[in-house]
């Protein structure tokens, strides 16, 4: 069984620094309404770009082997936040908006799709908590 470790320092006031089992570093803060400096990022919007990261290189990887190009690839997030403590995402929103020329509608939304069912493990985390509905847009 895997494990990862991370290790997250207080550094000042409402900053935290986070590790990353390979070495890279995060900087998490809040807002200024909430006491925070805003100089990390929001711990809740990290969560988004990590179902948006995991997805998205499950996606480029797959393209990558069906030899599907395209020129660019955004994942736009939405999420809803619950009114009530503990706050949480019950509904999210994931988007992907390819861009190219000739694009292989069909290649890219299987690639999507099994990003979706299969691989992105923060996608299934997303799931114990969430409803999670996904959108594919060519340009």
């Amino acid at each position: 069984m895997a494990s990862n470790i991370v290790t997250t320092e207080w550094k000042k006031n409402l900053l935290f620094k986070s590790d990353n089992p390979n070495g890279a570093n995060v900087l998490m803060d809040t807002s200024f309404t909430n006491g925070g400096n805003e100089v990390g990022a929001s711990p809740k919007a990290l969560m988004l770009s990590s179902l948006a990261g995991c997805s998205g290189l499950d996606v480029v990887k797959i393209t990558e082997k069906m030899r599907t190009p395209f020129e660019d690839l955004k994942i736009v997030v939405e999420a809803n936040l619950t009114d009530e403590h503990p706050k949480y995402y019950d509904k999210v929103h994931v988007k992907y908006v390819f861009d190219g020329k000739d694009l292989d509608h069909e290649k890219l939304t299987k690639a999507v799709n099994l990003s979706i069912e299969k691989y992105c493990g923060v996608m299934e985390m997303f799931r114990q908590f969430a409803t999670v509905t996904t959108e594919i847009i060519f340009n």
